[in-house]
């Protein structure tokens, strides 16, 4: 299998580009550390939504709705308050229309390239943001610590392995995300019409006009139960909608079928992830959102207990980690 591993440009942008085979994927270092673009070069297949070139100064201003944005501290919190064992940490009231901070401080500033290199099975790019005194991050989630994240590819698809190590003296918040932004239709012969998906939903968060949670569950409509099973339509409703995950077989993942090409979209994330979100535009066809999260949308601020929430905390020198896979199957009949 013909691999390859190199520093290239994605429209403009500073890139690292890994092929495998068939697959070939981009990262872009310095927004975000962003995963813009995973293919199918052989079936022409897109699987992530990516900025076309005119889009690329609008994709740098908001970069959550293309690719693999990493999100830290992920979604909402309320008026921008963050408590911590005794402290109360004020991040920036960056969404005015519910006064909340959104989306964290990590998927718009540059990440370090560490290395990327391939052999004969796989092609692998590894990334790493570093906090200390003196970061951007620093200045409002004041801890030392370093995320690293790694991409490979391979035949079977696109691999993620992600860490926070936290390297200071004190107890920090380890609350992450991704804001997956997945295509319906990924082939050029597809429509929206010809895809369905399955997640590995539990119950729905019930949340207040401001979309942060009131800890209370609300009941499934008869659609998003099928959403357990599969055979719904991405764009059955609008969707900004908070659930727990359940894994089922072991696995915790979200599956999108394109019944005319025959093949089932796979997204693996691990059942570290305790929460999804959903997000689809308002069902707007093209594409659409299903986002693995650590924690409860502004867990910070919810009694209820840690680890219902997902509110971890990592000891000085402690690791927490966990991998991702996205790849195509064939369907069988």
């Amino acid at each position: 299998m013909s691999t390859k591993a190199y520093e290239g440009t994605y429209n403009g942008e500073q890139a690292i580009w890994l092929q495998a085979g068939r697959y070939e994927a981009v990262v872009l270092p310095d927004v975000g550390a962003n995963l813009i673009a995973f293919r199918d070069i052989e079936k022409e297949y897109r699987f992530l939504r990516e900025p076309a070139l005119e889009e690329m100064e609008a994709f740098k201003e908001r970069p959550i709705v293309h690719g693999i944005p990493v999100l830290f501290p992920p979604n909402r919190y309320e008026d921008g308050k963050f408590p911590w064992k005794g402290n109360v940490f004020q991040f920036p009231v960056n969404e005015p229309k519910t006064g909340n901070h959104l989306h964290g401080f990590v998927h718009n500033i540059p990440w370090a390239v560490e290395n990327f290199s391939s052999d004969g099975n796989e092609s692998r790019v590894a990334l790493a943001l570093r906090v200390r005194e003196g970061h951007s991050v620093h200045e409002f989630l004041p801890f030392d610590f370093t995320i690293r994240l790694i991409y490979t590819l391979n035949e079977q698809g696109l691999h993620q392995q992600i860490s926070v190590h936290n390297e200071g003296n004190e107890a920090m918040p380890c609350l992450l995300a991704f804001h997956t932004t997945i295509n319906a239709p990924f082939a050029v012969n597809s429509q929206p019409s010809d895809y369905t998906f399955q997640m590995t939903i539990g119950e729905r968060w019930a949340l207040n006009e401001r979309m942060l949670p009131t800890g209370e569950y609300q009941a499934l409509s008869a659609d998003e139960e099928k959403m357990k099973v599969g055979g719904l339509s991405p764009f059955f409703e609008g969707m900004d909608n908070h659930y727990t995950s359940v894994p089922q077989n072991s696995r915790n993942f979200m599956a999108l079928t394109d019944a005319r090409e025959g093949i089932k979209l796979v997204y693996d994330v691990g059942t570290s992830y305790k929460q999804w979100m959903i997000w689809n535009n308002g069902k707007t066809e093209g594409f659409f959102c299903p986002e693995p999260q650590m924690n409860l949308v502004n867990a910070p601020n919810v009694d209820l207990p840690a680890d219902q929430i997902g509110l971890v905390s990592l000891e000085p020198g402690e690791v927490w980690e966990e991998t991702a896979r996205l790849y195509p199957i064939k369907i069988t009949k």
